[in-house]
């Protein structure tokens, strides 16, 4: 089973789909190079254009993931670009086109990259500024050049020349005056950074080129600063236009941190009147806190942990070699903490404003907002207060998943960097054990996987910082815990993440731990609890966390785990596990009692298939208090603790202690089972999903107590399941109906022994009545299917008795119906019902077919081979594509069946050269145009065309206009002619 995802699944399929990921180099140059010299023509028209730059997208797409394959040609395709925008015989449709692919480029690269592919020389400043100059910031088609534009003015903001050598004259020849370089710059970086799209994000590295020039700091610093404050301090954060100018002030801030160090104060104080942690808006929050925290570090001395993790060679080997002579020395000095607490110095009282609660938790605890840089350099003892309110993020009834997340990814960070002391790994691993398995339901659904995500990151984390000897006390619990998510967390992110934690562990934490170093790749739970360290662990997680579980899919996936798990810990599922569930099957909590019921039927089952290869019942291996409370749970249904999810649950341990031949027969409790079973048929819409557990049910209930003897019924119970059931076949209720046929087709061959004719009168009349009547249509389905069940069970004697086996005498009968059933067009509210019906009669063919051709074909007559053929071809030009399909597939699995062969198929050497061989698995019955040119090449076969045309008829009577266009398209079968044959 395993709850591991498919992902993890084994082989070549995953290799193949690495290897075509990874691309050599950057294959399309020559595309590219055709593709950008095409500018100028396709500038013009919009629809070319388009394409074009459709096209190139397609080409950079898919170098997101490798990105650095394009460095060797990104001179060329910027010099190409670049040489069309400066041409003065280029429109502004082609420079703004030419921009466009220049963002391109710049967005698969990323812009710290290309942008320094700008030409920036003292001779392109002026141009580039004239050009932004000329740009409207509200036209919204071309912010791609406006943004280009803001970093290639960021990179000639780097000449080593003062700006004011670049005015000269500052006077015009009209007499006006210019305005200076410096000035220009700086109105077009304010300008921009309080619009509304992407050229904000390009204005603020505008800034932090332009703004720490000497000569720009030394004049217009203070202007700036000034101007940011007061932007921050009169804008609302409740109007959009508001957050827009928020968001870049606060980015202009955040890229000169470094350079504010003098007037810290006075921005911490604009910040914290400005209360950014209450905004609404997540990206303020997240930029109020990086601003915050980088203020911060200007007051903190940088340092790194002496005791932290040193990384080795890049040499696997010497790796090896280095960690087994490190084994022998200590990972870390025992005078290392002290030296730690020596660091201890006195901080500035800013810094307190910056970490206190208010700024530090309160961030930490909001949803997108989580920033742990700004404790980093803080000493000893300031962290160690810090580290206390911390632990208080995990507290299952105070806090939320939010602040769960945010004290994960603070602890991760914290050792990350070196900051959180070997001696603190007591305290923090259990915290971050539980985190591995956090999950709150929130109504219909549950949070915690981002807190599971992130506390794989800190089990990640902690292995690169800390040395094995550091952690080997905590390998076996944690290795354990990150298996466990791996395989049974249902978020396929938090199974991947605690994939790659794990392998990190097994990568630098080498010890003598023989399942986390010599074995982590898996992808079934029943391998990984093959390693007694992980066994139990893998069991209790199941049954603390799994079966009580809000998705049902989840509890009985967990269920099956442990099926899977039992035969690695027999004894102890038998005498710790399952007393440990019984209670909970009879509790007052639902999803506990559905998956307790559930586990406690898989574990029982499990345990008899282990007690058949040593001789041993059940009863032998459980006490005999689980025996009596495996007998009574069913009560709990009965007196009405049940519903939609305890019936299927019920009918599941029914099943399974009956497989597993518990001692049960004569005992009342077999007839407590049965009037579950027979009241759950009743009522099959409370259960439609478990169906199948139902009849699974009474099919493993009879097989194992209404035995008289082996293969001989006990007469009693036969005459009144049978009779109860045909008698359900006539209820008014639909549901009783098909309640009733499902069960007469689930019923043991020897139940249905001398009874057959009984059964098969009682489900054809169901089929007969039902279908002039129009209704029951979900009824006539099921006992469509239970006439092939039946007669598969009951089995063909050529001239045996009509009451006890399909013969020569009523299998005439079976197919009438089933042909008659070919037939039904009912529709309703819901649409063409009666398909329902016609699908299941042709799989019911297919078997009764498959099964007379294997033992007595002498008993199928041409007659009923004929109609059946030409009313499967009928079905094979249905207008609703599954139904086409399944008529098709059959069609052809019957034409071409040799063992056994149907007999009698009319027109079988034609239609094998219609459809050969290879069409069994080449054809595609979905699509239109692939099946109607097979199909209407059958109105050349006579005893074809009648009923072909017939399906073709009402095929393009239908309302699918894919389809009926198809089927016009094919040619002179379809012409005056052969209408004419169906008007006779």
């Amino acid at each position: 089973m395993a709850l591991s995802d498919a992902d993890n699944g084994e082989g070549g399929e995953s290799d193949a789909i690495v290897t075509a990921c990874v691309l050599g180099g950057f294959s399309e140059s020559s595309e590219t190079r055709v593709l950008i010299s095409s500018l100028p023509e396709v500038h013009g028209d919009t629809v070319t254009s388009e394409s074009t730059t459709q096209r190139f997208l397609v080409i950079m797409n898919r170098y997101q993931e490798q990105p650095h394959l394009l460095d060797p040609h990104l001179e060329w395709m910027l010099n190409m670009i670049l040489d069309f925008i400066r041409s003065e015989k280029s429109p502004p449709s082609l420079v703004h086109l030419c921009f466009k692919f220049l963002y391109i480029i710049c967005k698969v690269r990323g812009y710290k990259i290309f942008m320094q592919l700008f030409p920036h020389e003292v001779a392109d400043v002026e141009p580039v500024l004239d050009l932004m100059s000329r740009q409207d910031p509200k036209d919204s088609e071309t912010w791609e050049t406006r943004y280009m534009l803001l970093l290639w003015l960021s990179m000639t903001c780097l000449i080593p020349f003062d700006l004011s050598r670049l005015d000269g004259h500052l006077e015009s020849e009209g007499g006006k005056a210019r305005e200076p370089t410096m000035d220009r710059i700086l109105a077009i970086a304010k300008s921009y950074l309080v619009v509304s799209d992407s050229p904000r994000d390009a204005a603020s590295v505008l800034v932090s080129k332009f703004m720490t020039r000497p000569d720009v700091k030394q004049k217009r610093l203070g202007d700036f600063l000034d101007w940011s404050l007061t932007t921050i301090s009169q804008t609302n954060d409740q109007s959009m236009r508001d957050i827009m100018v928020l968001d870049g002030a606060l980015q202009s801030l955040l890229v000169l941190h470094a350079r504010l160090s003098v007037c810290t104060p006075t921005i911490l104080q604009c910040l914290e009147q400005k209360r950014l942690s209450e905004s609404s808006q997540a990206m303020l929050r997240k930029l109020g806190v990086k601003l915050i925290q980088r203020l911060g570090l200007t007051f903190l001395k940088p340092r790194l942990a002496a005791w932290r993790y040193q990384r080795g060679s890049r040499s696997l080997a010497a790796n090896l070699s280095m960690s087994q002579s490190a084994s022998t020395t200590d990972a870390v000095s025992p005078d290392v903490e002290a030296q730690e607490q020596e660091e201890d110095y006195d901080i500035p009282e800013e810094v307190e404003t910056v970490i206190d609660i208010y700024h530090f938790l309160c961030f930490l605890k909001k949803k997108k907002t989580c920033h742990t840089g700004s404790i980093s350099r803080a000493p000893p003892s300031f962290r160690n207060v810090i580290f206390f309110d911390l632990c208080c993020c995990f507290s299952s009834f105070q806090e939320t998943d939010n602040a769960w997340h945010g004290g994960c990814l603070a602890l991760a960070e914290l050792g990350r960097r070196g900051l959180l002391l070997p001696s603190r790994l007591t305290d923090v691993v259990p915290l971050i054990i539980k985190s591995l398995t956090y999950e709150e339901k929130r109504g219909a659904c549950s949070v915690g996987s981002n807190v599971r995500d992130a506390a794989c990151y800190v089990c990640w984390s902690f292995a690169r910082a800390y040395e094995p000897k550091e952690l080997k006390p905590f390998v076996t619990q944690i290795a354990s815990a990150l298996l466990i998510t791996a395989v049974f967390d249902r978020n396929v992110n938090c199974r991947r993440a605690a994939s790659a934690a794990f392998q990190e562990n097994v990568g630098r934490q080498v010890c003598d731990h023989t399942g986390i170093h010599s074995h982590f790749c898996f992808s079934h739970s029943v391998y990984i609890a093959s390693f007694p360290e992980y066994t139990n662990a893998m069991i209790d997680h199941l049954v603390a966390m799994k079966i009580n579980h809000w998705d049902s899919v989840i509890r009985e996936l967990a269920t099956k785990a442990l099926h899977n798990l039992t035969p690695q810990a027999p004894d102890y599922m038998a005498t710790t596990v399952l007393p440990q569930l019984l209670p909970m099957a009879v509790g007052i909590d639902l999803h506990s009692r559905h998956g307790a019921i559930l586990a406690c039927a898989e574990i029982t089952h499990a345990l008899y298939k282990l007690g058949l290869q040593t001789n041993r019942t059940v009863v032998d291996m459980i006490s005999s208090e689980c025996v009596d409370a495996l007998k009574n749970i069913h009560q709990m249904v009965r007196v009405g603790f049940g519903g939609e999810l305890m019936r299927p649950a019920m009918c599941g341990l029914i099943e399974k202690l009956s497989l597993s031949k518990m001692p049960f027969k004569n005992d009342p409790v077999i007839t407590g089972w049965q009037w579950l079973i027979d009241d759950t048929i009743k009522s099959l819409h409370l259960v439609s999903s478990g169906a199948k557990d139902v009849v699974s049910a009474l099919s493993a209930l009879c097989e194992e107590y209404y035995q008289a003897q082996a293969g001989q019924a006990d007469s009693q119970m036969q005459n009144v399941l049978v009779s109860q059931y045909i008698e359900g076949l006539k209820s008014p209720q639909m549901l009783t109906r098909c309640g009733s046929a499902l069960a007469l087709g689930c019923l043991p061959r020897f139940m249905i022994h001398s009874k057959l004719k009984q059964i098969f009168e009682g489900l054809q009349q169901m089929c007969s009545v039902s279908q002039k009547e129009g209704s029951f249509t979900e009824a006539r389905r099921d006992a469509v299917r239970a006439i092939a069940q039946v007669c598969v069970k009951a089995g063909v004697c050529a001239n045996g008795s009509p009451d006890s086996a399909l013969c020569l005498e009523n299998v005439a009968e079976v197919y009438g119906t089933l042909l008659e059933s070919m037939n039904d067009y009912t529709t309703d509210s819901r649409g063409d019902v009666g398909a329902w019906v016609r699908e299941a009669a042709m799989t019911s063919l297919m078997d009764v077919t498959t099964l007379v051709a294997s033992n007595a074909p002498e008993i199928l007559s041409p007659d009923v081979v004929n109609r059946m053929m030409c009313c499967l071809a009928q079905q094979a030009a249905e207008k609703i594509d599954r139904y086409r399909a399944h008529a098709g597939n059959i069609f052809l699995r019957l034409l071409h069946s040799t063992k056994p062969a149907v007999p009698h198929i009319p027109h079988q050497e034609e239609l094998l050269s219609i459809f050969p061989v290879e069409t069994t698995t080449s054809l595609n019955w979905n699509a239109p145009s692939q099946a109607f040119q097979y199909i209407t090449q059958l109105l050349r076969l006579p005893q074809y065309q009648y009923h072909t045309l017939l399906g073709l008829t009402v095929s393009v009577g239908g309302i699918t206009e894919s389809t009926v266009g198809q089927m016009l398209s094919w040619g002179p079968e379809l012409g005056l002619i052969q209408f004419s044959l169906l008007l006779q």
